[in-house]
């Protein structure tokens, strides 16, 4: 008879220690994300009293979205090497003074600049994901990192939020409220996280040794997938209320609440993709998210359309388009696969570098930070050039054509490739 392999003993008071850790980055994060998605509801009016033009608003909303994009793979390489306690209360501290001020704002320069410095609060990604990371044990990892990335809500609790105090007492007071709100979360977060030494990265490694990994064609891959999971997610929170405002003539209040059917999905249930992920592997879930992508960007690719067909009984006018619960539904299920997307991308990146989460997950970060930045400026353009507000999706249908083309030939072909015939692995595929 087998004699029963002892178990390692789980130390109740880290247990506790990990939790704290993850509750308290979760809402940090969250209102990091709130913050960083602020122009998505006050650059509504804001548009109008400055008369600006679709791309002009474009550029607003993603102004932010830069900084937030490009302090990632730094701050991802501080968190490895100093810590994310510290990393993450410096962070927040930095971005209060800039959310105030964003409130006494009045040429479109001063929007584009003190938006440069909010968005600093975006790069709270890169911090949180190895911070929280290690707490876990490997096999907990991909829920650890999908509850932290659940913070992408943030996006939703800002459609709630602004609106209400926009109505109320104009835009001006959303920034104010949101530095409240941030210096609440920095006193928090610094009260109830920890920190332990031995989740440091040695201090002989050098930046350039951690940067190495940019050279490996799998990051390169997995910065193009969640260039679209996050990076479209990010782009369409920030446009979906202005879209469904000049779509289908909505009020304010009415559009920022249907457009957060889509960022809610898309932040709170990043923590089920994460459990999805270690449960069936990242491949799978970033391979099924992907086809579901692809169906719903081309439905919703289709624009309002009239045409007429001559028939036997004379000519007769059809019309074809989404009404607002159809687009809505749809934008339902896009935010529920991308939110799976999001947390199975970084289940890749702690299964293959377990050792360079912070570095690695800051490029990736990068990445996708820079497509929620590109986007919404290509969709100001493509809008301003053809006049069809659905250009937006046309134009993430074909990036995740790419996505799809790419995965085939670099996982999906190559497993079967090298799966023997009639094997069990050949079968599931």
């Amino acid at each position: 008879m087998a004699t029963p392999q002892p178990t390692a003993a789980v130390d109740p008071r880290r247990n506790r220690q990990a939790w704290s850790v993850l509750i308290v980055s979760t809402l940090a994060f969250t209102v990091c994300f709130m913050v960083w998605m602020m122009f998505g509801v006050i650059g509504i009016p804001i548009k109008k009293m400055l008369q600006l033009n679709s791309t002009q608003f474009g550029l607003l909303t993603a102004m932010p979205v830069l900084t937030g994009s490009l302090i990632r793979v730094p701050l991802g390489i501080w968190t490895d090497k100093y810590g994310g306690r510290i990393v993450m209360t410096v962070l927040l501290a930095c971005t209060v003074p800039a959310i105030w001020f964003m409130g006494s704002a009045t040429e479109y320069w001063h929007f584009l600049t003190i938006g440069l410095f909010v968005g600093l609060a975006g790069g709270a990604f890169s911090v949180g994901t190895p911070y929280v990371a290690r707490w876990f044990p490997k096999n907990r990892q991909g829920m650890a990192m999908g509850v932290y990335g659940a913070g992408n809500s943030g996006a939703a609790v800002n459609k709630f939020v602004a609106p209400v105090i926009l109505v109320a007492f104009g835009w001006q007071a959303v920034p104010h409220v949101y530095a409240a709100i941030m210096l609440g979360t920095l006193v928090l977060f610094w009260m109830f996280s920890a920190s332990d030494p031995a989740h440091l990265v040695p201090s002989n490694v050098k930046f350039t040794d951690q940067l190495k990994a940019l050279k490996d064609p799998k990051v390169l891959k997995y910065c193009q997938y969640y260039s679209i999971v996050f990076g479209g997610y990010v782009a369409l929170a920030l446009w979906m209320v202005q879209y469904y405002v000049g779509e289908y003539g909505l009020d304010i209040r009415v559009a920022a609440l249907l457009a957060a059917c889509f960022s809610l999905p898309g932040g709170v249930l990043r923590a089920i993709g994460g459990v999805l992920s270690d449960k069936y592997g990242a491949h799978s879930v970033t391979w099924w998210v992907m086809w579901v992508s692809w169906i719903c960007l081309f439905l919703l690719s289709y624009p309002q359309t009239d045409f007429t067909i001559l028939t036997v009984d004379g000519a007769k006018t059809f019309h074809i388009g989404l009404n607002v619960y159809v687009f809505t539904a749809l934008m339902f299920i896009l935010g529920i696969a991308w939110a799976f997307g999001k947390a199975s991308v970084f289940k890749y990146i702690s299964d293959d570098y377990p050792h360079n989460i912070g570095a690695i997950s800051g490029i990736v970060g990068l990445a996708g930070g820079l497509g929620g930045f590109i986007l919404p400026i290509l969709f100001g353009v493509l809008m301003d050039w053809t006049g069809i507000r659905s250009s937006a999706f046309m134009l993430m249908y074909g990036v995740v054509w790419v996505s799809l083309i790419w995965m085939y030939f670099t996982e999906v072909r190559r497993t079967d490739v090298m799966a023997p015939h009639g094997s069990a692995a050949a079968a599931l595929r």
